[in-house]
C-alpha cells in the first residue's frame, strides 16, 4: 500500500561488546522528518551451466539513507557525527571526527491512515548538508539533509543471521499490539522460535 506520510523520527545509540555485538540505548528523538529516501546496494551472482542461468544468489550488500529533517540539533549531529560540543556549548567539527554508527526508526503512514514502522539496525552517517539561501521576495526553507551507509547488524538473531532491516505495518492483523506501542521506547529485537 501506498505511503503519504513520514514521522516519528527517531535514533538510539550503539555500544558494541568485544565481540561487536551491539547493544542499544533508549531512542531519542532525531528531528522532524521531511523525507527519508532509502536506497539498497546487492551482491549478485549468477553461475552459469549447461549454456544458462543455473544459480542466481541475491544478498544485502548495504544501503544509503538520505533524510530531510528540519533541524539536526547540536545532541543529535554529536551522536551522528562524531562533532563534539566544546564547554560554552558550542558543536566543534574536526577532520578527525568519526561518526559512530547508529539504529534509525521511524513510521510512514500508509493511504489507510494505519503506520508501517522501520528500524534500521545500523547506520553511519556523513556531515550535514546545509543549504542557505538569501531571503528575496518570497521566503525559501532551508533545511539540512544527511546521508548514511546501512550496514548489517554484527550481531546474530535467533535464525542465525545479520538483520539489517526490521519493518512492521500496524494493520496486519498478525502484530501484536504491543509490538506497535513500544516501537519507539526500545529498538526492535526480532523474536524467533528457537528450535
Amino acid at each position: 500500500m501506498a505511503t503519504i506520510g513520514l514521522d516519528q523520527l527517531f535514533y538510539a545509540t550503539i555500544t558494541e561488546d568485544t565481540s561487536g555485538n551491539e547493544t542499544y540505548s533508549t531512542p531519542v528523538s532525531l528531528a522532524k522528518a521531511l523525507s527519508a529516501d532509502l536506497a539498497v546496494e546487492l551482491n549478485e551472482a549468477t553461475l552459469y551451466a549447461d549454456d544458462s542461468a543455473a544459480e542466481v544468489v541475491k544478498e544485502f550488500k548495504s544501503g544509503k539513507l538520505t533524510l530531510g529533517i528540519d533541524d539536526i540539533g547540536i545532541t543529535a549531529a554529536e551522536s551522528l557525527t562524531g562533532a563534539n560540543i566544546d564547554d560554552n556549548y558550542v558543536l566543534i567539527s574536526a577532520s578527525e571526527d568519526e561518526p559512530l554508527p547508529v539504529a534509525i526508526g521511524f513510521r510512514a503512514k500508509k493511504s489507510n491512515g494505519k503506520y508501517r514502522y522501520f528500524w534500521l539496525y545500523r547506520v553511519k552517517f556523513g556531515i550535514p548538508a546545509t543549504n542557505l539561501a538569501t531571503k528575496g521576495d518570497s521566503i525559501t526553507f532551508s533545511t539540512p539533509s544527511i546521508e548514511g551507509t546501512i550496514l548489517r547488524r554484527n550481531k546474530l538473531d535467533d535464525n542465525s543471521k545479520h538483520p539489517w532491516k526490521a519493518e512492521v505495518n500496524e494493520d496486519d492483523p498478525n502484530v501484536l499490539a504491543a509490538t506497535i506501542t513500544s516501537w519507539f521506547s526500545a529498538v526492535y529485537e526480532p523474536a524467533f522460535a528457537v528450535t
